[in-house]
């Protein structure tokens, strides 16, 4: 018998290479992935910024937890004609997100610190080593507290401020939406889905989600959870995703 799961609609930009384990699923198992993100991420213009009545010039170091920060600190200073000196430092999360840093600074010259683990808590005891700097953290309107809240506890000055912000990515009229499986990976989606769709029946959709956060955000809509990740069978949502397949494919050939 085949698959009750034809159409897949993974709530993410496509992957940039094909070594995807999605590509490896859709393959395998006969189905078609779609990749359309519910959301999208838009700066603040120069006007919003002001608002907060925050100077970038007035801080001595920059934290970065994402990429995406990265862009909209630099774009939004270019736009508000704030040139960045030499002399600021910046600390992220992971090395990979400082090296990022090349796209708009000379790396060799700026100095840069980064956490070795990726955890908050790690990039919190480098930025402990550097307390009397005033350390300035762009963020998203919607954003997690802990490093905010772990400087606090350290004493250390620093000022948070909203450069970007986390919309709707709205679905066209003629846009086709015939899928048996939706993916999820923040609540942002799922307040998202109910705005493009407000009269929406999942009937026999099946609804799958990345972290507890989003799980509780679909049981909250009212929303039936049938995949969910991580677990310790399923650390990733490919790996649920294929799970789930895998013994669909097992009951219907009982």
């Amino acid at each position: 018998m085949a698959l009750s799961i034809k159409k897949v609609l993974i709530s993410q930009p496509r992957p940039t290479t094909e070594k995807s384990p999605y590509f490896d699923i859709a393959e395998k198992y006969g189905v078609e992935i779609d990749f359309r993100p519910f959301i999208k991420v838009e700066p603040l213009n120069s006007k919003e910024f002001r608002q907060q009545k925050v100077s970038i010039l007035d801080h001595t170091a920059v934290i970065f937890t994402a990429r995406t920060a990265i862009d909209h600190f630099f774009q939004l200073c270019e736009e508000l004609r704030v040139a960045i000196p030499e002399t600021m430092k910046y600390f992220c999360t992971t090395e990979a997100i400082a090296v990022y840093l090349q796209k708009y600074i000379v790396y060799r010259k700026r100095k840069i610190f980064f956490g070795q683990t990726g955890k908050v808590d790690d990039l919190v005891s480098v930025i402990a080593k550097h307390a009397k700097e005033k350390y300035f953290i762009p963020v998203s309107d919607v954003h997690k507290d802990d490093l905010m809240i772990l400087l606090g506890a350290k004493k250390i000055n620093f000022t948070k401020a909203v450069m970007y912000r986390t919309v709707s990515n709205d679905f066209e009229k003629d846009e086709v939406f015939d899928y048996d499986m939706l993916v999820f990976f923040s609540p942002s989606g799922i307040t998202s889905l109910l705005k493009n769709f407000p009269g929406f029946q999942q009937d026999n959709i099946k609804i799958g989600c990345f972290g507890p956060t989003t799980a509780k955000a679909v049981k909250d809509a009212g929303l039936r959870l049938d995949v969910e990740a991580p677990s310790p069978e399923a650390p990733s949502m490919t790996a649920a995703l294929e799970l789930y397949l895998k013994k669909e494919l097992s009951d219907n050939k009982k």
